[in-house]
């Protein structure tokens, strides 16, 4: 075993390679300054076939290996991480679930067009409450007739928003953890299937990475992918190729950032010597290429049992975990090796240590990672209360801003008006009185804030005016602050912004992504706005009001009066709505010897998880007692 690639392996290195050189590299600082996604160099990458290289020519790819896709994603990562994840998460995530578990028809409607560049792939799974526990999905997907509609939201999702084709997990039977979620494709520009803000990352900035935002979107049952409650095993199956793709990203960055440091060393001169003489460069530098070798290893082995169907997941969570763990390490060095140059904006290495550090995170957590390895070596162990079927029932989902009543009004806007205002009246709350407008978000009792949904700047008089009728101050979402420049940057609301901890929080166009959420968590009371159904801040709120803003807000206004307030006294925290308590599931009992079967026990012994609904046991499943079928069971 000589552990070399072959000739045509290395043509295809240098093709990339010089693509890379020529395109992406002089272009790099730029992309990453602006947070700008390279259209252009993937629209030639999709037309030099690269999209489809390790995918079968009769359906538009190049029928290479995957040890050809690891070297392409290396060798774009080798000069900017964010392109080198942008072919990675097209291959691996958008593409390749399509290609091993979808039809004829779906292969021929949508992983053509995905093979030749004409498309571009992405996958949504996780979720603020599903990252590294898949399981945690809360997006829905309900068959009514010929289509499922889709509910919910993901986030961080790579190629979000410049993809055409998404493969999206979702729960379609509730209650029975990992065995009720389903793959979908999705395609981008369908009616209620929208876009968050592009996230201003760290590093990868080249990459774009956005919420997907479902409200009520059609799907057709022909977009299923797989079968109902295969989903789970799709996104690990998926997950498991991808982890090649993210090693070979981060080797890639590491190697870039080693070859520039290597090239630094022998020109820089301190001491009358370039400094790649100094002992203590050298090592660092024998050190780095010693790392890069081990990873590449790791890499082209799991590659290779994958292009052999030889079983891969463990070597590519071990390819994964390393590459990553090293790719900080020696982008740590090569900075290091520049000295103060390194530390400077425009240095490529400078770029590369940021980018390097989310190879780390995404495709599962090096924590996952080690956990995957070691279930493969140790097996899985069984607990005391370990349910059968590997579905155990998942705890009881709360949002991200803990229980809330999530009394939702639909309908006539004056009519939800005029019923919020009096369900926060009953609540206690007082709009006789009032704060001033610009009272600093975290000494305030009430905020009004505003979120994109407001539209254009002469809208945000009704915010102020609301903000007058409700004696509140005026706060906002990150992007009206930091884009749009509606309020000042220390109005806006959030994890990395003010945190409110008042009575009231009233959220005017705001869809909740999860770093505001996070700043709200501890309001007394929650109210939302906006005219998604859909919008993750209806599962996070108190009270809701599903209309347009515009419609909506004067009638509120209206409800709450914009007379002159008498000052508010000093605050004192009111307790939060009472969540009522969710009504227990039916309960059958057996005709034969009445026996009751309790869904929040299930049947463990049947491998039935807790949680499982009468209607969704097995056909084949028996009363444990006496032996008799599912039909002879009557409703309690």
């Amino acid at each position: 075993m000589l552990f070399q690639t072959t000739k045509a392996h290395e043509e295809l290195r240098a093709q990339i390679r010089e693509f890379a050189e020529r395109e992406v590299k002089p272009i790099a600082f730029k992309l990453d300054q602006n947070n700008e996604f390279p259209t252009e160099a993937v629209k030639e990458l999709g037309k030099m076939g690269i999209l489809g290289l390790p995918f079968p020519v009769e359906y538009g790819g190049m029928g290479k290996d995957i040890m050809s896709y690891a070297i392409a994603v290396e060798e774009l990562a080798r000069v900017d991480g964010g392109t080198g994840v942008i072919l990675s998460a097209h291959v691996s995530l958008g593409t390749w679930p399509i290609f091993n578990f979808g039809t004829e028809e779906q292969k021929q409607k949508y992983l053509v067009p995905l093979c030749t560049g004409e498309k571009i792939g992405a996958f949504g799974l996780t979720e603020p409450n599903a990252g590294s526990d898949a399981g945690g999905t809360e997006t829905t997907a309900v068959l009514e007739g010929d289509h499922y509609i889709l509910n919910g939201e993901k986030i961080f999702i790579t190629n979000g928003g410049e993809a055409d084709t998404y493969v999206v997990f979702a729960v379609t039977t509730p209650d029975i953890g990992t065995k009720g979620i389903s793959a979908f494709i999705v395609e981008k520009g369908w009616e209620g299937f929208t876009f968050g803000d592009h996230y201003d990352k760290m590093g990868i900035r080249s990459s774009a990475t956005r919420q997907l935002l479902f409200d009520n979107v059609k799907v057709p049952k022909e977009n299923l992918l797989g079968k109902e409650g295969m989903g789970f095993k799709i996104a690990m199956a998926t997950l498991d190729g991808g982890r090649i793709g993210i090693a070979a990203q981060a080797l890639g960055i590491a190697q870039g950032a080693y070859e520039s440091a290597l090239a630094y060393a022998k020109e820089r001169e301190q001491f009358g010597m370039p400094i790649a003489g100094q002992q203590a460069v050298s090592f660092k530098i024998a050190d780095m290429a010693t790392k890069l070798r081990c990873a590449r290893f790791l890499i082209y082995s799991a590659a290779e049992l994958k292009e052999a169907h030889e079983p891969y997941g463990m070597e590519a969570a071990m390819a994964k975990m390393y590459a990553s763990d090293i790719a900080l390490e020696v982008c740590n060095d090569a900075m290091q090796i520049f000295g103060g140059s390194g530390f400077m904006k425009g240095m490529d290495v400078e770029r590369m240590y940021r980018d390097a550090k989310i190879t780390t995170i995404y495709e599962g957590t090096n924590e996952i990672q080690r956990v995957v390895i070691a279930s493969h070596l140790i097996g899985r162990i069984k607990t005391a209360n370990s349910g059968g079927g590997g579905g155990s029932k998942p705890a009881q989902k709360v949002g991200i801003t803990g229980a809330r009543k999530k009394q939702i009004f639909k309908g006539d806007p004056k009519e939800c008006a005029a019923a919020l205002a009096a369900a926060l009246k009953a609540d206690g709350h007082d709009f006789s009185v009032g704060i001033p407008a610009d009272t600093p978000i975290v000494k305030a009792e009430r905020v009004v804030s505003m979120g994109k949904g407001i539209g254009d700047r002469e809208n945000v008089k009704l915010i102020e005016d609301l903000a007058k009728a409700a004696g509140a101050a005026i706060g906002s979402s990150r992007p009206v602050a930091e884009t749009l420049q509606y309020v000042p940057i220390e109005r806006y609301v959030g994890m990395s912004g003010q945190k409110f901890t008042g009575n009231l929080y009233i959220a005017c166009g705001i869809s909740g992504a999860i770093q505001h959420l996070k700043g709200i968590k501890d309001a007394s009371c929650i109210v939302a706005i906006n005219k998604h159904a859909g919008a993750p801040i209806f599962k996070n709120c108190d009270y809701g009001i599903v209309g347009d803003l515009m419609e909506v807000l004067p009638f509120l206004i209206e409800e709450l009066g914009l007379e002159d307030k008498q000052p508010a006294p000093p605050m004192v925290k009111m307790k939060r709505p009472p969540v009522p308590k969710a009504p227990m599931q039916p309960r059958y009992v057996c005709s034969g010897c009445g026996h009751e079967y309790i869904p929040e026990l299930g049947d463990p012994d049947a491998e039935v998880a807790p949680g499982t609904p009468f209607s969704k046991l097995p056909e084949d499943w028996v009363c444990p007692e006496c032996a008799e079928a599912k039909d002879q069971f009557i409703e309690a």
